[in-house]
């Protein structure tokens, strides 16, 4: 069988098994992401691969991190969430009695952490209503858990660090308060519809994995679902070019605002 056949054959078969719309991420990445998986787990070919998939929870879950791309760390660009918290955090505390805060494609939890340790710091946490979202179950089951690598912790201030994470184990564990302020929630971007009124939405270092017409249809839910002067915060490599066709206007370097 022709390898693209069986390639297309297996991204239809995810898409009726899972939901998962892979033709919605760039081809290229994604195919050899999922060739070297498939290869490693010693399938000849993608039709042997799905019904392996369908049968052992293992290679199933092992699939979604693969796909999913989970590379994430606390204050990850560490300057983007200072102008967070220094600029456009006072604002939004002063203007609103209770805060809406959705962080999208979350992860292991470490940005919806950050941004809990920050409204923490300046005494918004407990009139924040924190979301945190994901497709792949194995990551949100870590991110509740809220157990990381000092790795992860790199960029995290020291105050923020002695304050918020106990050392355990070898790891370094979330504090209690921050796990019981934030709602971790299975979603597909893609396919389920979003809340609205958020005040924030963090998603950032996910787009690039997406086509341009996923990304075009990204952006415009994003944008709806903000409230009017509500914020988009994006990844570092992310800059939306003609954020005037979502609503948006740039805010500063990575966000943007709802008009």
């Amino acid at each position: 069988m022709p390898e693209d056949e069986d390639f297309a054959r297996f991204v239809a078969n995810i898409k009726k098994f899972t939901s998962i719309d892979l033709s919605q991420y760039k081809e290229n990445q994604m195919r050899r992401r999922l060739t070297t998986l498939r290869m490693k787990n010693g399938f000849a070919s993608f039709d042997a691969y799905f019904a392996a998939i369908t049968s052992e929870p293992r290679l199933r879950n092992e699939f979604l991190d693969r796909m999913t791309i989970n590379v994430s760390e606390f204050w990850r660009n560490p300057n983007r969430w200072q102008v967070l918290k220094d600029r456009f955090f006072p604002r939004m505390i002063e203007e609103n009695a209770r805060l809406n805060i959705w962080s999208a494609a979350c992860s292991t939890g470490e940005e919806p952490y950050t941004i809990a340790m920050i409204l923490d710091s300046l005494g918004a946490l407990e009139r924040t209503s924190l979301l945190a979202t994901d497709i792949d179950d194995g990551v949100l089951a870590k991110a509740k858990e809220g157990s990381y690598l000092e790795r992860s912790l790199r960029d995290v201030p020291n105050e923020y660090k002695a304050k918020y994470f106990k050392a355990s184990e070898g790891a370094w564990s979330v504090a209690d308060k921050l796990k019981r302020a934030i709602k971790f929630q299975k979603q597909n971007l893609l396919l389920d519809r979003f809340g609205d009124k958020y005040d924030l939405i963090v998603c950032r270092n996910v787009m690039i994995y997406f086509t341009e017409d996923a990304k075009h249809t990204l952006y415009g839910k994003f944008a709806q679902a903000l409230k009017p002067g509500g914020l988009l915060f994006v990844g570092s490599t992310e800059q939306i070019f003609s954020p005037g066709q979502y609503g948006l206007e740039t805010a500063d370097t990575f966000f943007y605002r709802r008009t």
